[in-house]
């Protein structure tokens, strides 16, 4: 399992960052008013860990509600995700379906 205080959200380059054996897993993000638009998401090759890229959109998806934004996955494995877990449809902004 992933430790959440990991997680970097690096505001300059927009994107929140994961350091796991000295590879750097990301998930590129924008921000537009009180929605943040998850675009990219990055798992370098040598992450083998199936549960990985689960956890850690888990550890994404919290930071984010602790915000109290709405989420708009532009990312296809990320929409994928949201699909798959109910209780993240409901950052969803008014409007949005996937």
């Amino acid at each position: 399992m992933i430790d959440a205080a990991e997680l970097i959200d690096n505001d300059f380059l927009r994107q929140f960052e994961l350091k796991i054996d000295n590879h750097l897993a990301k998930i590129e993000y924008s921000l537009q008013e009180r929605k943040i638009f998850l675009t990219k998401l990055i798992i370098p090759e040598e992450i083998k860990d199936e549960n990985f890229k689960k956890d850690f959109l888990a550890i994404v998806f919290e930071q984010i509600e602790e915000r109290n934004l709405s989420v708009v996955p532009t990312s296809p494995e990320i929409a994928k995700f949201v699909r798959s877990n109910r209780k993240y449809k409901r950052m969803l902004p008014v409007g949005v379906r996937i």
